[in-house]
């Protein structure tokens, strides 16, 4: 045996295996140091992976040398002779037992350990925020504490205790059976033990007491963070009954621990046991049964009486823990007639409404901006604001990302997918309330290279989330570059190449990189291509939220990045960033009496179908306390203080000092394109469906929930409740009543709550929040994060989304129009039902969309629909269908009358006034209609004269059509330039109509 270990293959193949596994190890570690240190934030691994090894050292240590110690102490203080039959059958375990009892008794307190301390090394993050905790200044309403007692101390010490008691009850066990084995604890024929396992078990028995007793106690606090069916927190039971009876179970334990020293030395176990009964019959009555009967006896006869002070001090932590504690609420009497120039003082609210909806016109942007097909843009697109010529525009935002499934098979090699297709090009931005006259965006910066109102920027995406697993970038100066930068028919290639020069991976200019970064992505070309040089860079983890997520662990994220070209450091002489804007927050589940939501389930809606992405699902304390920006060129992240007040982001400022910078580091382009984050809106809009009401005896009786409408404009369900799934707030520019001017700002409605036949579909309420930062450096607006909430009196019945969206289906214009627009030819798309607060009432505002059929076709902007009260307007234009709505003439000011000049690099863009005339587009549509009934009665009646007659109409009605469709197929010059399958799918009424009469 001895002679095959020296043997040099042996020798050889140890070595060779013992290399392998450390370069691969290094390949999962070393590489992630060299990620880290590269974004310079090397810090956060290391406290990571020091607080992590640390924590399992320590409990590891202290563990297995409790076990240890009780386990040799047991075996040194065992009997050294064993008599009688029961002796013989001890000796022969322990014979058997002998050969491996080291590997026993050293195996399993290390196993055990082991397991503990890795469990406890998960919770570094609770030990380092706790380390490093902040007062909050305020104090819980029951004992008087500073609220972060309840959110960084005393998680730890429930982990504290659950591990004192792990570790002493595995010790007691450890020691009855080693006790047992080696006869120093006897059960026949009478139960008997040494006094050296009286002794250890009577003071593991206290230590076990005591730590139930110090359990109790601490529960006491716990009580205040209760989830509860009415409200969370505390009530009249927990503090009248609950918490007295935790106080005497606690005092009980306490004496029983006395109890067992007592045993220890004085040899009698009556005494505990007694102590042992009296607590469990304690537990029973005291902490089960007393507190049941105050319940059913005492609070539930008189529940509104009695819950009253303790909901108030949930309602006051809820508002207080999520931001609602400032809320501007006010009653609006919404008007629901319609007069002549009733909008004539809304002109800044309405000449912002935003026609395209970010969740519709992605295939458009599609078809007309991705130029190659190995472009593409995400399927939702993101809603801004940016200041062109001097006015502040909202502004549908899109980033021309990298698709490489776009390539050829034949293209999809390891040198294009790695070295070449490495990055998107550019972004294309369309004003928000306005579109051209073939029904598509308006785009005021577009095309490849960019050419619009956007300035000098770097256009260069290597960092986004559909950018590739990996790509290898870089190469000294003067070489000749390899990746594909933009398409171009005047480039003698066909396109033009560059060649990465920022800092955004780590090298593999060297062997060993690239070996570690081989076995990392499995992939021996990264070794051995000769595409790799001195200058090389590795790129990988590209998604903008991923990378936050990594560098700023401890925080939630918002589930979208969005897009942004800024002025970074506030000189003009520097071409602007392309960035990605990443909402972060601080979060706890431990603020006494606030109500707890799911984060996951309060950010679902129509839009936003699927599983929670935040770390920390449910929680009762939320602040958007960071935001990040990841340049989408060089990966680099910058965390920005955006809360200086919270008290769990100064911590981790302790924990990561200079990983987050001021505020004041901000500069004004950058501030002027931060927002309201939107799952934060969605949680705070959830919670003002109960919390609104803030008066306690109110919110008991209930009688004015809400809850958010559901979106008409679609069937899915919630996949969790089986309901319709709800409407997703919208980013809009619009005023309150009672604001100084319209602002950009995130909406939502409400409707009553209620269920069967009850439940009813008018506008309750409607909320919305300030989201203008202003474009002062490390300055935000006074009013930016300002939430209105209006309340619309109960005597009032405004039609909310549900009944407006009926309104729209079942008028007879607008729902034969339509109809004749689906059939076959055509689709149509119906756009984010919008609600603004403008007449004295409440607009609805609609875009709807006709998409052709065929491999090219997507959506255009046809129609808007509106209503006010039950008055509905359909047009082509949302000033037609306003004037429609208010009695022939709203004298609104509205944005859709013409295109900027210069739009998409053309001059003299003209109006988005339909091409052909609306009223004549109707007549003939119902012509068309009515010609098509009176020939299927005919027919049917076997009339063939009036039928004949019907057909004569319908041909007419139908040339008509055609007319109309040679009229829009030749627009003015401003549409010469639209792609003709817009054309093709407003030409497909005359079609459709064909189609309808053949089918008859």
């Amino acid at each position: 045996m001895k002679a095959a270990l020296r043997n040099p293959l042996t020798i050889t193949i140890g070595i060779i295996v013992i290399l392998g596994v450390l370069i691969y190890a290094a390949s999962q570690i070393w590489t992630e140091v060299l990620w880290f240190d590269q974004l310079g934030a090397a810090r956060v691994l290391w406290t990571r992976w020091g607080a992590t090894a640390g924590l399992f050292v320590i409990t590891f240590a202290i563990q297995f040398a409790a076990l240890m110690g009780a386990v040799t102490w047991a075996y040194r203080t065992r009997p050294q002779r064993l008599v009688g039959q029961s002796g013989s059958n001890l000796r022969e375990y322990q014979a058997a037992l002998e050969p491996f009892r080291k590997v026993v008794f050293w195996g399993i307190p290390a196993v055990i350990s082991f397991m503990t301390a890795a469990g406890m090394a998960s919770q570094w993050q609770t030990f380092l925020v706790w380390w490093n905790r902040t007062p909050f200044g305020e104090v819980d309403p029951q004992f008087g504490i500073d609220i972060s007692f309840y959110v960084f101390t005393l998680p730890i010490l429930e982990i504290v205790l659950s591990f004192l008691l792990n570790t002493l009850v595995v010790a007691v066990l450890a020691v009855i059976v080693i006790g047992y084995l080696y006869g120093g604890i006897t059960f026949s024929p009478r139960f008997n033990m040494t006094n050296s396992a009286r002794m250890q078990i009577g003071l593991l028995g206290a230590g076990l007491s005591l730590v139930v007793a110090l359990r109790y106690w601490v529960g006491i606090y716990s009580l205040v963070l209760k989830n509860g069916e009415l409200v969370d927190g505390a009530l009249y039971k927990e503090v009248n009954a609950v918490l007295p009876a935790q106080m005497i179970l606690a005092v009980i334990s306490l004496l029983v621990a006395v109890l067992f020293v007592i045993a220890a030395f004085r040899g009698t176990w009556r005494l505990p046991a007694v102590g042992v009964a009296v607590t469990v019959v304690s537990a029973l009555v005291v902490g089960g049964a007393y507190p049941a009967l105050i319940q059913q006896f005492r609070v539930t006869p008189n529940a509104r009486q009695m819950e009253t002070p303790y909901i108030q001090r949930n309602i006051d932590a809820t508002l207080a823990a999520f931001g609602l504690d400032e809320v501007d609420y006010q009653t609006y009497a919404a008007k629901t007639d319609v007069a002549p120039g009733q909008l004539r003082g809304d002109a800044e609210a309405t000449s912002q409404i935003r026609l395209l909806d970010p969740m519709v016109i992605s295939p458009t942007v599609r078809q007309l901006q991705q130029s190659r097909p190995y472009y593409t843009f995400d399927s939702k697109l993101s809603v801004d604001r940016y200041t062109i010529d001097g006015d502040r525009r909202d502004t549908v935002i899109a980033v021309r990302d990298i698709n490489q499934s776009g390539l050829q098979p034949e293209q999809q090699t390891w040198v294009n997918m790695h070295t070449v297709y490495t990055h998107g090009f550019g972004v294309v931005a369309a004003y928000g309330n306005t579109v051209r006259p073939d029904g598509t965006p308006a785009f005021w910066e577009s095309s490849i290279p960019s050419v619009g109102e956007m300035g000098d920027y770097e256009p260069r995406v290597y960092f986004s989330k559909t950018s590739p697993e990996y790509s290898i970038v870089g190469a000294p100066e003067g070489a000749v570059p390899q990746e594909l930068d933009y398409p171009d028919d005047n480039a003698p290639s066909g396109q033009v190449q560059t060649t990465f020069s920022g800092d955004g991976g780590p090298s593999v200019g060297n062997p060993w990189n690239k070996l570690l970064y081989a076995i990392k992505f499995g992939s021996t070309d990264i070794f051995f291509s000769q595409q790799t040089n001195s200058e090389s860079q590795i790129l990988y983890d590209r998604d903008p939220m991923l990378r936050v997520a990594k560098v700023a662990p401890y925080l939630n994220l918002e589930q979208k990045a969005y897009p942004a070209v800024v002025d970074m450091d506030g000189d003009e002489s520097t071409p602007k960033r392309l960035v990605w804007i990443v909402d972060a927050y601080t979060t706890s589940a431990n603020y006494p009496y606030s109500e707890r939501v799911s984060l996951g389930q309060a950010t679902i809606d129509s839009r936003t179908d699927r599983a929670s992405m935040f770390s920390s699902d449910t929680v009762n304390y939320i602040r958007n306390s960071v935001k990040a920006v990841v340049d989408a060129y060089d990966g680099s992240v910058t965390l920005y203080t955006w809360d200086s007040e919270d008290p769990i982001l100064a911590s981790w400022k302790g924990v990561y000092p200079g990983m987050i910078q001021d505020m004041s580091e901000v500069s004004g382009d950058l501030m002027s394109h931060f927002r309201y984050p939107e799952d934060l809106f969605k949680v705070q809009r959830s919670l003002l469906e109960t919390y609104h009401v803030t008066e306690a005896a109110e919110f008991y009786t209930g009688g004015d929930r809400w809850r958010l409408s559901e979106d008409p404009t679609t069937t899915a369900t919630d996949t969790a409740t089986g309901t319709q799934q709800v409407q997703a707030p919208y980013y809009l520019t619009m005023q309150m009543p009672g604001q100084e001017s319209a602002e950009f700002s995130l909406t939502s409605v409400y409707v009553p709550a209620g269920g069967g036949e009850s439940r009813r579909a008018a506008m309750a309420g409607f909320l919305a929040v300030d989201s203008e930062t202003g474009n002062t450096p490390g300055e935000v607006r006074e009013d930016y994060g300002k939430l209105r909430l209006m309340a619309l009196p109960s005597s009032t019945t405004v039609p909310g989304p549900g009944q407006v969206q009926n309104n729209f289906n079942t008028d007879q214009t607008v729902a034969t129009q339509l109809n004749l627009l689906s059939q076959q030819g055509s689709s149509v798309i119906r756009g984010n039902l919008l609600t603004l607060p403008v007449g004295g009432g409440l607009l609805y505002v609609q875009p709807v969309y006709v998409q052709s059929t065929g491999s090219t076709s997507y959506p255009v902007l046809r129609y808007v629909l509106t209503a006010f009260g039950e008055q509905v307007g359909f047009a082509a234009t949302l000033n037609e269908a306003l004037d429609q709505t208010f009695a022939g003439d709203a004298q609104a000011t509205t944005g859709d009358g013409e295109v900027e000049p210069g739009a998409e690099g053309e001059e003299g863009a003209e109006p988005t006034v339909p091409v052909t005339s609306e009223q004549a587009l109707n007549d003939a549509i119902l012509k068309a209609r009515d010609a098509m009934l009176a020939a299927d009665a005919a027919m049917k009646a076997g009339d063939w004269t009036a039928y004949g007659k019907a057909q004569e109409a319908l041909d007419a009605a139908l040339n008509e059509l055609v007319r109309l469709q040679e009229l829009a197929n030749d627009p003015p010059a401003a549409g010469e330039g639209a792609q003709s399958g817009a054309d093709e799918s407003f030409g497909t009424l005359g079609e459709n109509a064909e189609t309808a009469t053949d089918g008859n």
